[in-house]
């Protein structure tokens, strides 16, 4: 049997990466502040990313420093620069995409890992191989890949790290490559200004298409049941039923997708899929948890993709009445039982409330188990977002950077321990 594989999260800010840390993430992806495919994150300065980089190596955490832009010539100067700097910082790989890049990796900071993107569209072996073959150590493949084709390229290509995105927003293009954004708002996604067109609401018109010969036969209609639709909104990816599979098959690392995300989010989805890893080390898997803790987070429908024979539509998005909102995130300890707290969204203190506590562990806390008060000491009885407040809580084990979020009864809890 294989080694888990690595769980891989993204960390679009400083802040972002304390949660990934606290909720056991084994490595990390990030960009700096420019020249990565997130243009709209905040990124890393280079002091940013030495600190991270030491944050992250103490506890035993990677940090995989992305640099996959599709380069334009004038982009290559500041490519030169980054490189300069990386050079003197130990991260532990650079994500790539363009050979341009790569090569110039290479020849200025050869003893850093080369990750090849998931943008060069990576489909089989002979691909992976020739990856190899220049000196990348690791191969992200395409999104469009399904299980046979993967297990494939793992076993004829072994002396290569695999990594595959198992969950996040899936894009209408291959492995991310798209000009729609391009088209209609002059931003390129592949230089990290996607504004993400294929999820606008459009009003469908005419679209409807006969081959020439065959004649009076619809090829390809778009039919709209409301007066907008979102047309070319992909679902998204959840393969936290078959992590196994992924160990069973060699595949070295599963990462998430999600660097614009928010904190709440990545909390979230890292502490069930570093559950269901620690889980599956124990024999105690349980998929159906899993997946009910993720519908929390959905937007849309959660798929299997491409990875499935046929695409499994695993859960559909929940209605906003039985979605647990995140409502407040611990800043650090002012004393005794008592914790500054960031307020993400309206409650009533009388409310009951749930901690995230790592582990997918969820207690919950009632009326009488916490009080919040305004800087002044006053009890409120409703709080708002934005709002910074004082929580008075026993209940042990709280640390700085803990998230609390609504609890609906009747809706599914996860064990209180």
């Amino acid at each position: 049997m294989h080694a888990l594989p690595e769980l891989l999260v993204p960390v679009g800010s400083p802040d972002k990466l304390t949660t990934a840390l606290r909720y056991g993430a084994d490595a990390v992806y990030l960009g700096g502040q420019a020249l990565s495919l997130r243009a709209k994150t905040d990124g890393f300065s280079f002091s940013q990313l030495r600190d991270a980089v030491k944050l992250a190596h103490a506890g035993g955490t990677k940090v995989y420093f992305t640099l996959n832009l599709l380069a334009w010539e004038e982009h290559l100067p500041g490519v030169e620069t980054y490189l300069e700097e990386l050079a003197g910082i130990d991260v532990d790989g650079l994500i790539i995409a363009d050979p341009g890049i790569m090569s110039m990796a290479m020849k200025r900071v050869p003893h850093i890992p080369i990750h090849v993107s998931t943008q060069v569209s990576t489909s089989n072996s002979a691909t992976a191989a020739f990856w190899r073959d220049l000196g990348a150590r690791r191969v992200n493949v395409a999104r469009e890949l399904g299980a046979a084709r993967i297990r494939a390229m793992v076993r004829k290509v072994p002396d290569l790290e695999f990594e595959v995105f198992v969950h996040g927003a899936m894009c209408m293009a291959v492995s991310g490559r798209c000009l729609l954004s391009s088209h209609l708002t002059r931003r390129s996604g592949n230089l990290g200004q996607c504004t993400h067109p294929c999820r606008f609401d459009y009003k469908v018109t005419a679209v409807r298409l006969e081959e020439r010969l065959r004649p009076g036969e619809d090829t390809w209609e778009i039919q709209c049941d409301g007066e907008f639709s979102q047309v070319m909104a992909a679902e998204d990816l959840c393969l936290i039923k078959y992590v196994n599979w992924f160990r069973k098959n060699g595949v070295a690392s599963l990462k998430i997708e999600g660097r614009m995300k928010t904190p709440s989010y990545l909390a979230q989805v890292t502490d069930v899929y570093r559950t269901a890893l620690d889980d599956l080390a124990a024999g105690t898997f349980r998929p159906g948890l899993y997946l009910e803790e993720l519908q929390q987070l959905a937007t849309r429908p959660l798929t299997s993709a491409f990875f499935t024979p046929q695409s499994v539509t695993l859960l559909p998005a929940l209605s906003r009445s039985l979605t647990k909102n995140i409502v407040g995130r611990l800043v650090e300890p002012a004393g005794d039982d008592c914790w500054i707290m960031d307020v993400k969204h309206r409650f009533e203190t009388g409310s009951p409330l749930e901690i995230l506590f790592p582990g997918l562990r969820r207690p919950v806390l009632g009326a009488g188990d916490y009080g919040v008060e305004n800087a002044e000491g006053e009890r409120l009885s409703t709080v708002h977002g934005g709002m910074r407040v004082m929580l008075r809580c026993a209940y042990p084990g709280l640390e700085a950077g803990m998230f609390l979020r609504a609890h609906h009864p009747g809706v599914y809890n996860s064990q209180a321990g």
